[in-house]
């Protein structure tokens, strides 16, 4: 169940040749991605678990399972800003209850990118989709 945004990283993704080529594309993603204000970069919108600085502000709009899911998110690692870009890609606009039903690992996995990130990186990629999960239930159990 991807978004419409993240076929369109995924096709990219089959597009390049290499690694290098993918890795400066989820760079590109990142450079592209609007900053959060320091104002909202506050213990409660941070990731635990990633080693970069990483926040994450919920946008959701309704209540319950039908809610509209999207958010922001910013980090101090310019790789991570990409991955943030590509998991706002597979979740943004999905209502809560499909939020909950995405399959990111196998998601991510077509990308390629379980195969070519730091156990760091994979560790805080794990952390920011059970963050971004967390929302979603808090939001479809309301």
């Amino acid at each position: 169940m991807a978004t419409e945004a993240f076929e369109e990283i995924a096709e990219t993704f089959d597009f390049l040749d290499d690694w290098e080529e993918r890795y400066r594309h989820v760079i590109e993603l990142g450079k592209a991605m609007p900053a959060l204000d320091d104002a909202v970069k506050v213990p409660a919108t941070k990731v635990e678990g990633c080693a970069s600085q990483v926040w994450i502000l919920p946008r959701i709009e309704g209540e319950g399972a039908d809610a509209t899911f999207d958010f922001e998110g910013d980090s101090d690692a310019i790789i991570v800003r990409g991955l943030i870009a590509i998991l706002h890609a597979l979740y943004a606009g999905l209502t809560a209850a499909e939020v909950l039903k995405v399959d990111a690992q196998a998601e991510l996995g077509r990308l390629g990118l379980d195969e070519h990130l730091s156990s760091q990186r994979s560790n805080g990629v794990r952390a920011m989709i059970g963050r971004i999960r967390d929302l979603a239930a808090e939001r479809a159990a309301a």
